[in-house]
C-alpha cells in the first residue's frame, strides 16, 4: 500500500523541476503554462464521481495499480506533446486517473488501517511525500545533466510501470466493504438514527463548519500547487538560479512537509488539531513573507520549507473534520470538502501565472501568505483536541 502513495507523488514531482524546459521548448508564457498545468486539477474534479463506480467494479487495490501505470503514460505523453493544446489534454487525462489513483489509495488505505487496529493513515501521507521529494530530486539531477525531458520521463514511467504491476500482488485481495456503524448501519454513525430535536439547526451549522473546511483545504492545495508549479520557474527566472538549483524549491517544500507528516500523528495528540493548523498558519505566513520581502535563493528555500511544514498536516486535518461533522450523511462532508481542495489546485496555477505576466511572478506568490493568514484563522473550525 505504502509504494502505491510513494508511486503516485513520484510521476509527477519528477516532471516539476523541468516546467521550466517544458515551457522553452514549447515556446509558451507563464500565463499560457498555467492554464495547461490547471488542465490536471480540471480532469481530477471532473473525475472524482466515477471513482465509486470504478471501487465497487474493480476494487480499491486494482484501481491504484492500473491507474499507476495510465497515469506513467499520461505524463510521459505530456512531455512528448507537440503545442500546448496537445500539453493541456494529455495533463487532462493524467488529471482524471489521478483522481482515481488518490481516491483508490486512500480508500485502501483506511481498509489496511482498520485491518491494523491503529492510525497508519498519516505514514501513507507521508510516504507521498518521500515520493515527491525523490521525485524532485529525479528532476533536478535530470535537469542538471540537461538530460532530455522526454527521455527522463519515458525511461522513469518504464522502471516503475513495472513496480506499479507489481504492487498489487502484496494489496488486500477482495471487494472493499464500509466497517458496520455501532448499531450495524454499514454507513456508520448517523445512517438510519431518528433526526433529533434541533436537527436543523445542527444541519446548519454543519454547513458553516463544511464551509471553513472547504476553505482550509483549499489553502492548503494554494501553498501545495505553488511550490510544485512555480517555485522552479521563480528561483531560475527571478532569482538567476541554474537549472539545478531550481527544483530544490519544491524539494526543500516536500522534504519539510514529509517529515512533518511523520511525526504529525504525535504532535496532533498532543496539541490537537487547532493548535496544530493555525501555528502551521502562521509559519506559513511569516516564512513566504519574508522570503519575498527579502528575495534570494536561500531565504526562498527556507520560505519553501517553512510552508511545507505548516500546511503538512491542514489538508488530512480538513477531511477528518469533515468526515466526522454531525447533521450530514456519512461520507459527504469527506467527499465535499475534497471537492473544494480540488477547485485550488484547478485556480491557483492560471491566477499566479496571470499575476505574474501582469505584474510579477514575486507578487503572484503572496498568495501563499494570504493562504497561511486565512488558515490561522480558519483553524478555529477544527477539533481543539483529537478524537479518541
Amino acid at each position: 500500500m505504502a509504494g502505491c502513495f510513494f508511486l503516485n507523488a513520484v510521476f509527477y514531482a519528477s516532471l516539476v523541476p523541468r516546467l521550466p524546459d517544458l515551457r522553452d521548448g514549447l515556446g509558451i508564457s507563464n500565463a499560457t503554462l498555467g492554464i495547461a498545468i490547471a488542465a490536471l486539477p480540471m480532469g481530477s474534479f471532473l473525475a472524482a464521481p466515477l471513482s465509486s463506480v470504478l471501487l465497487r467494479r474493480f476494487g480499491s487495490a486494482v484501481t491504484a495499480c492500473s491507474g499507476l501505470v495510465l497515469l506513467a503514460l499520461a505524463l510521459s505523453a505530456a512531455v512528448s506533446a507537440p503545442s500546448w493544446p496537445l500539453l493541456a489534454v494529455a495533463l487532462f487525462l493524467a488529471g482524471i486517473v489521478d483522481a482515481l489513483v488518490d481516491v483508490a489509495q486512500n480508500a485502501h488505505g483506511l481498509r489496511v488501517q482498520r485491518a491494523y487496529g491503529r492510525s497508519i493513515l498519516n505514514s501513507f501521507h507521508g510516504l507521498w511525500s518521500v515520493g515527491a521529494a525523490t521525485g524532485a530530486v529525479l528532476g533536478s539531477a535530470a535537469a542538471a545533466l540537461a538530460v532530455p525531458l522526454a527521455s527522463q520521463m519515458w525511461v522513469t514511467a518504464a522502471v516503475f510501470v513495472a513496480v506499479a504491476l507489481l504492487l498489487q500482488r502484496w494489496m488486500l485481495p477482495g471487494p472493499d466493504r464500509p466497517a458496520p456503524g455501532p448499531a450495524g448501519d454499514e454507513h456508520g454513525e448517523g445512517g438510519g438514527r431518528a433526526e433529533p430535536s434541533g436537527a436543523s439547526t445542527g444541519r446548519r451549522r454543519a454547513v458553516v463548519v463544511l464551509l471553513a473546511l472547504g476553505l482550509i483545504a483549499v489553502c492548503g492545495s494554494v501553498v501545495e500547487d505553488a511550490g510544485s508549479s512555480w517555485s522552479a520557474i521563480y528561483l531560475r527566472d527571478e532569482l538567476s538560479a541554474s537549472a539545478g538549483v531550481a527544483g530544490t524549491g519544491y524539494l526543500a517544500l516536500m522534504v519539510a512537509m514529509t517529515i512533518a507528516r511523520l511525526t504529525g500523528d504525535r504532535v496532533i495528540d498532543r496539541f490537537g488539531q487547532r493548535r496544530v493548523a493555525r501555528a502551521g498558519g502562521a509559519v506559513t505566513a511569516l516564512g513566504m513573507a519574508v522570503a519575498l520581502a527579502w528575495p534570494s535563493v536561500p531565504s526562498t528555500l527556507v520560505g519553501f520549507a517553512l510552508a511545507g511544514a505548516g500546511v503538512a498536516t491542514l489538508i488530512p486535518a480538513a477531511f477528518h473534520a469533515a468526515d466526522e461533522l454531525p447533521g450530514l450523511p456519512h461520507g459527504l462532508g469527506l467527499s465535499l470538502v475534497n471537492w473544494a481542495m480540488r477547485v485550488g489546485f484547478l485556480l491557483s496555477p492560471p491566477v499566479i501565472g496571470f499575476v505574474a505576466d501582469s505584474a510579477s511572478l514575486r507578487l503572484g506568490l503572496v498568495l501563499t501568505v494570504v493562504s497561511g493568514l486565512a488558515t490561522l484563522l480558519l483553524g478555529r473550525f477544527l477539533a481543539a483536541r483529537p478524537a479518541r
